[in-house]
């Protein structure tokens, strides 16, 4: 990846305000389009949002849109839309039992908006502020109560059953530290009070135990950064078995939004442990043992990116061991190219890894991270990433979804996915554009637990 060494947030002021100028027509088009109650929508065929069923993750990004619009714009209308659908329509996704999404369904739904209430952007009111937490709470209790034991600690299991762990659900277990925050916790059987930091800590343990590699000699294909999508445990014994794949080419090539959702995931967890008291982190070894090995993973799942798992703008192939791959000969040395004939690219990834080398960048006061974040989300925020055909309803094109199982749509005359967008993408662009938008105004710092003054424009 080329890294500007001289970008500036300033810099991104234009893209981020067109970026919310798109972004509105876009919601209200999928608002007219959607019926309630009907399943979520998950990625675009042809400009138009439509269903996949697999698993229920992404409706708390249908309506975690609108709020953060709002956030962004002052728009009421977007915050009635957002605040209006998660009343009526997330209370079965806060008590999901089947999933390892809450963080992503709930954080981005009921926290927000209790964010925006702490933060004085919405109107006090004791009530509604009650609601939202009690949601939080059940939703960081209900995730945590996914659980499965192993041999070190023990991880929340994917859908997939006790056996797994997903790198994705790295993410999402800002589910289980708003909780705790709310001073919530897991009561068990005989009324056993479990610590939601403490699954969080172990599930954070066993994701950079296991799904992040480090170049040590774990296997042959061990590259320090790569990660796996999905970890196997033996569940009789609790102890680790081999790497899988789920969304990825291989368990031995590494799924670039995988590795995405590592970099986002431990550099937002790595913030929000400022926020957590020392005697917390006392069992696990104390704070500098858990920041080591959580910035250790970070570091490593970062580096990964800019040195060998993205092209030079900043955008990544869906998969750095995808098996046409090598005929698009030195892919690292020029920009992403959607249109190919060989690989599909995943813009998604890209959305998400930009936030994570931001937030890794600012919290070390590493420049090499943070330049990087800015240089990605200047590649996203324009064509041919942008989305600015109103008859489009997605917002950053060229996403992809489950290329093993070829759910992605491929353009006519086209020989790959290309031309579409996703929930998760989309709403990780709005995410990363408040992001900047935050910096650039020296606003509250963005983060999903709240935040202090920052300009570094």
């Amino acid at each position: 990846m080329n890294i500007d060494p001289v970008i500036r947030p300033a810099d991104l002021k234009e893209s981020v305000d067109r970026l919310f100028s798109l972004s509105a027509e876009k919601i209200q088009s999928l608002e007219k389009s959607w019926a309630p109650g009907s399943s979520s929508p998950v990625f675009t065929v042809a400009g138009r949002y439509t269903s996949r069923g697999w698993t229920e993750w992404t409706q708390g990004f249908q309506f975690g849109a609108p709020i953060l619009q709002f956030d962004a714009t002052g728009e009421k209308e977007f915050l009635k839309i957002g605040r209006d659908r998660t009343v009526e329509l997330m209370a079965s996704h806060v008590t999901h039992t089947g999933v390892h999404d809450h963080g992503f369904n709930n954080v981005s739904t009921y926290g927000n908006l209790l964010r925006l209430m702490r933060e004085g952007r919405i109107e006090a009111n004791v009530w509604e502020q009650r609601f939202y937490e009690m949601a939080l709470k059940c939703s960081g209790a209900v995730q945590a109560a996914r659980w499965s034991n192993t041999s070190e600690g023990g991880y929340i299991y994917s859908f997939n059953g006790p056996h797994s762990l997903f790198v994705d659900t790295i993410r999402t277990i800002r589910a289980l530290a708003v909780a705790h925050s709310l001073g919530h916790a897991l009561l068990g059987e005989n009324d056993r009070n479990i610590s939601l930091l403490d699954r969080l800590i172990l599930h954070a343990r066993s994701t950079a135990r296991f799904s992040v590699f480090y170049g040590d000699g774990r296997d042959i294909y061990d590259v320090r950064g790569r990660t796996v999508h999905e970890c196997v445990f033996n569940m009789d014994d609790g102890n680790y078995r081999c790497p899988s794949s789920q969304q990825g080419y291989s368990p031995f090539s590494t799924w670039t939004r995988g590795l995405a959702w590592a970099m986002c995931g431990f550099a937002e967890e790595l913030e929000y442990l400022d926020t957590v008291a020392d005697a917390d982190l006392a069992p696990h070894g104390g704070r500098a043992e858990v920041v080591a090995w959580m910035q250790a993973a970070a570091e490593a799942a970062c580096d990964f990116y800019i040195d060998r798992g993205t092209a030079c703008d900043g955008i990544p192939y869906w998969d750095t061991g995808a098996p046409d791959l090598h005929k698009l000969g030195d892919w690292q040395a020029r920009a992403a190219d959607p249109y190919n004939d060989h690989e599909p690219v995943d813009s998604s990834a890209a959305a998400i890894a930009a936030q994570g080398l931001l937030r890794l960048g600012r919290y070390l006061k590493n420049d090499r991270y943070w330049q990087a974040g800015l240089t990605v989300a200047r590649s996203l925020f324009t064509e041919p990433y942008l989305s600015t055909d109103s008859e489009h309803q997605g917002l950053i094109l060229h996403s992809v979804y489950h290329r093993p199982n070829g759910w992605d749509a491929v353009p006519p005359g086209a020989k790959v996915p290309a031309g579409e967008s996703s929930m998760w993408g989309d709403y990780h662009a709005r995410e990363l554009a408040l992001y900047l938008k935050r910096v650039i105004e020296g606003g509250k710092y963005l983060t999903f637990f709240g935040g202090e003054t920052i300009g570094r424009a």
